[in-house]
């Protein structure tokens, strides 16, 4: 069924719209192109960015719910201020869009020089950012990044698969086509190839491909990639790297290729993990066995659906640390004074609250705490409006006890996911050579803050390697090396792929690694 209801912006242009009932007001909004991309938490009601206000209503104003009494105050909840994520759209309701405020920026484009010979683009296309190179006889002539424009149906990848199964596949398509063709047309020059490496979802949905089982169990994969695919007319062919599983996707394959662990890398074995919305993982045997696995993790990482959480950039606080005058925190570009603190800063946060005995293993705030420094702390908790356990963690800032649970579950994924492939191979810990952490987990979190927060044992820890965005340089490997691209292939076709969630220990394994400590 449908609703007409009538949008103003803030500069008080109205348009008069036909949407779906089906969808979240919010999701609705997305569809008609009334949303930019913006890192929306897919519904949960924490990040208070799809705020709108009902101007006139058919019949009255929606009762706020609990969500909404604590994340909006009294004076925006009375001027008839809502969260569209929290409604549905209602015939004759008349709403107004806020401008939004965020210091993460949609698009970034970057040319560094000019081309010597032919174009090729590599592409990263993650849930929540795209990032890309452009690279001419092995030099890299222009780069960039953008917020993922899918972001407006949900942070999270089954969020976007729910949005396609009622009828909105191809606008979750186009969004991406329209973003690849404003790069390529943004380059020095023509292209000749691209690759585009992302998870199972996002390669489904760029090649119009029937998600439906990706969308509900028992998940199955019916395109494997490793092949060549025309994206569009406006574009050059298109390289897919190979799709291991479901949730095991292009941009963990590529990761492979750009570690060399199919030609003479370091020696096995070792852990690849790609650490982001969905958490992937690739225990490389050696050259001809690999072992890969998936676990949901949702945007917790990338800082999306915590309380004041962000995507990394101006003003988003990525450390903290205890020093002589309190909590201090390292804050990206020229401001001192955090606006927003990034998935790992709240991660090295919490690693900080345990080393002192502020938190309990359980994620639970102590409020007996004896240790100086944990008293000290301590006369910076409180209570939110709603009763929520909170920690003051600088000026307007707040650690909610809602928070910390969030991150026990990407705690609690990760160790279940580590432990059964370590199992499944037969392998003690100690026996892998290293850690390679790629994406939101690798970027600024220190291995000494991973074994105090249990992801990893003191072992492992110590053999931690950041990896930085190997999906993309395996991107630019795959497009560089033929044979790279049927070494991965091959490799693929002879992968193990672990269903963690088939396993009828799934639950209890998940909720045993619900604590603050490494459980093997």
């Amino acid at each position: 069924m449908a609703a007409t209801i009538i949008v103003s912006d803030s500069a008080g242009k109205r348009r008069e719209i036909v949407v779906s009932r089906d969808s979240s007001l919010s999701q609705a909004l997305f569809a008609t192109g009334l949303r930019p991309p913006l890192p929306l938490c897919s519904g949960l009601g924490r990040c208070g960015l799809c705020r709108v206000r009902y101007l006139t209503s058919a019949t009255e104003f929606p009762q706020p719910t609990d969500t909404e009494l604590e994340v909006l105050s009294s004076a925006e909840l009375e001027s008839g201020m809502r969260l569209a994520c929290r409604h549905f759209p209602r015939s004759g309701d008349h709403i107004e869009l806020p401008p939004v405020a965020s210091s993460v920026p949609v698009e970034v484009h970057e040319v560094l020089t000019s081309p010597v010979g032919p174009l090729h683009l590599a592409v990263d296309l993650g849930t929540t950012s795209v990032h890309w190179e452009a690279f001419s006889e092995g030099v890299v002539v222009a780069r960039g990044r953008a917020l993922n424009p899918q972001l407006g149906a949900g942070s999270e990848v089954m969020s976007r698969l729910a949005l396609a199964a009622r009828g909105e596949a191809g606008l979750l398509r186009q969004v991406v086509l329209d973003l690849l063709v404003r790069i390529a047309r943004a380059l020095p020059g023509p292209l000749e190839s691209m690759c585009v490496a992302g998870n199972s979802a996002m390669t489904y949905l760029l090649l119009a491909l029937s998600p439906d089982g990706l969308a509900a169990a028992p998940y199955k994969l019916d395109f494997r990639g490793g092949v060549w695919h025309s994206l569009t007319p406006d574009l050059p062919p298109c390289y897919i790297p190979p799709l291991f599983g479901p949730f095991a996707g292009g941009d963990l394959s590529a990761g492979l290729a750009a570690l060399d662990a199919l030609d003479a890398g370091g020696p096995t074995p070792y852990l690849l993990a790609d650490m982001g919305t969905n958490g992937e993982f690739a225990l490389v045997l050696d050259r001809e066995r690999v072992l890969v696995a998936s676990v949901p993790l949702g945007p917790a990482l990338e800082g999306i659906g915590l309380r004041h959480g962000s995507l990394a950039g101006p003003g988003v606080a990525t450390r903290f640390e205890l020093g002589p005058q309190g909590l201090t925190c390292s804050v990206l570009g020229d401001g001192s004074r955090p606006v927003a603190v990034s998935g790992t800063g709240y991660l090295s946060l919490v690693s900080v609250l345990l080393r002192v005995g502020l938190l309990d293993a359980q994620g639970r705030f102590r409020t007996e705490s004896t240790t100086p420094l944990a008293m000290r702390l301590a006369r910076e908790l409180g209570a939110s409006t709603r009763g929520e356990a909170r920690l003051r963690m600088a000026p307007g800032l707040w650690l909610h006890a809602g928070d910390v649970e969030e991150l026990l579950k990407v705690k609690a994924a990760f160790n279940m996911a580590l432990s059964a492939l370590l199992a499944e191979a037969g392998l003690p810990a100690s026996e892998l050579t290293a850690v390679f952490l790629a994406g939101a987990l690798g970027e600024h979190t220190a291995p000494g803050d991973l074994e105090r927060l249990g992801f990893l044992s003191p072992v492992l820890a110590k053999r931690v390697r950041v990896a930085g965005n190997t999906s993309l340089a395996g991107a630019r490997r795959l497009l560089e090396n033929t044979a790279a691209r049927k070494q991965l292939e091959q490799l693929a076709d002879r992968a193990t792929v672990l269903d963690l969630t088939a396993r009828p220990t799934f639950e209890r394994d998940y909720l045993t690694r619900m604590v603050f400590e490494y459980v093997p």
